[in-house]
């Protein structure tokens, strides 16, 4: 018997319009960024049009959640800014 198992997304997506971050998770993926895009969720309505810059997969919530905690945070952050030096470069990152 095979199980199968829902993933869980954490992503991070930046704001074109004000140059700042967003983490988030979901599990739907595409759903959450067309949300996002259309301004149906209400913590990012006005900083519209976003795109995605990094999206890691986990197996059980409770990972997602850990994870999106931790990149949220001062270390997470940092370390995340790190390793998409390059890449915030390109999109005129506010705060690197």
């Amino acid at each position: 018997m095979k199980l199968i198992a829902i993933p869980y997304f954490v992503y991070v997506l930046l704001s074109l319009k004000d140059r700042r971050l967003y983490t988030g998770f979901t599990t739907d993926l595409d759903r959450r960024m067309k949300e996002h895009n259309e301004g149906t969720t209400k913590s990012t309505k006005n900083r519209r049009p976003f795109v995605l810059l990094y999206y890691e997969v986990y197996r059980t919530e409770q990972e997602a959640k850990k994870r999106e905690k931790f990149l949220k945070g001062g270390n997470g952050r940092a370390a995340l800014k790190q390793q998409l030096n390059l890449t915030l470069k390109n999109f005129a990152y506010k705060n690197l």
